[in-house]
């Protein structure tokens, strides 16, 4: 799996590439034989200006050509980083789910003795084990 953390706006710190990376381990770790490719980009859309303009877009390429992309702004961009990487986590698991094919064959019923409630004897050529050995 390839993975890269970009930003935009302002510099990347030690902290918070610390920070991303336990996040996504943590919640994405499960999956990662599903992903292909985790891209992770942290903006500040405003700028020095302020406000609510800390954006962190997660893009989860999974295999078989499908993707998950979440998007969450925030003033804080810890609190969007972790919204963020819930929501991937959900939609991922979501996605995973979606394709996993079950094999649903039914039994095949047992003529005669199951219907009727008799009750099977063990065969002379049957190991026998227990109270029934003594019996015999």
């Amino acid at each position: 799996m390839h993975m890269t953390i970009q930003t935009n706006g302002f510099q990347m710190t030690s902290a918070l590439r610390a920070y991303t990376d336990q996040r996504l381990a943590t919640a994405l770790g499960w999956a990662r034989h599903h992903m292909r490719r985790l891209a992770v980009s942290l903006s500040d859309i405003n700028g020095p200006r302020g406000g609510v303009d800390k954006r962190c877009r997660i893009q989860v390429q999974l295999g078989g050509g499908r993707e998950v992309i979440v998007d969450d702004v925030d003033a804080n961009l810890y609190a969007a980083i972790d919204r963020a990487v819930d929501r991937a986590d959900r939609a991922v698991v979501k996605k995973v789910e979606r394709t996993r094919q079950f094999v649903r064959t039914r039994a095949p019923a047992q003529q005669g003795q199951m219907a009727t409630g008799e009750q099977h004897e063990p065969a002379d050529d049957m190991p026998v084990r227990g109270n029934e050995a003594q019996e015999r």
